[in-house]
């Protein structure tokens, strides 16, 4: 972690002077730095860069390009680590939205932000909710992969998660 932060770095400081700090190229890095700095567990260092980055690439490519809705979707991921779970939902939703209009609803990146908004809902005890975004998840994904795709078995396995929660056992069980 420690070499890969180095080299960030200083791609970072090559980029920013090369391109300058709102090039596409260095805002890709400054991303990329953020999630390094998620992974080792440094969550202000890591919302400050994807901060930084959104911020550039909503100004370079508007709020709806793909890029700018992955950071968005990047964010809600960290604020969900965080436990600030208000802003992570805020963050899905916007990512939603997004991937709906640009790819449309069973888009699989679309559905990977429905399953996000799932696990959240979860975490804050809307269980209506997450079985709506579960349910969602599921049927697009066994759309697109198939039943038996790693991704479409992960959004099966969270439905089990909350049938469990929810004392359905039966359901769980299946």
């Amino acid at each position: 972690m420690a070499e890969a932060e180095a080299m960030y770095r200083r791609a970072l400081e090559g980029e920013e002077k090369a391109w300058g700090p709102e090039h596409t190229s260095t805002l890709n890095t400054v991303k990329n730095l953020g999630i390094l700095y998620a992974d080792q567990g440094k969550m202000a260092k890591a919302e400050a860069m994807y901060r930084r980055a959104l911020e550039g690439k909503e100004k370079a490519w508007g709020s709806k390009h793909t890029s700018t809705l992955g950071t968005v979707n990047n964010l809600g991921i960290l604020y969900k680590k965080q436990g600030k779970m208000v802003e992570a939902e805020a963050m899905y939703r916007r990512a939603l939205k997004g991937k709906e209009k640009a790819w449309g609803p069973d888009h699989t990146s679309t559905l990977n932000t429905v399953n996000n908004l799932g696990v959240l809902y979860i975490d804050q005890g809307k269980m209506a909710e997450a079985e709506a975004m579960y349910r969602r998840a599921l049927e697009g994904k066994e759309k697109a992969w198939g039943s038996e795709h790693t991704s479409t078995l992960e959004t099966v396995n969270n439905l089990g998660i909350l049938y469990k929660k929810q004392g359905k056992m039966a359901e769980a069980e299946a």
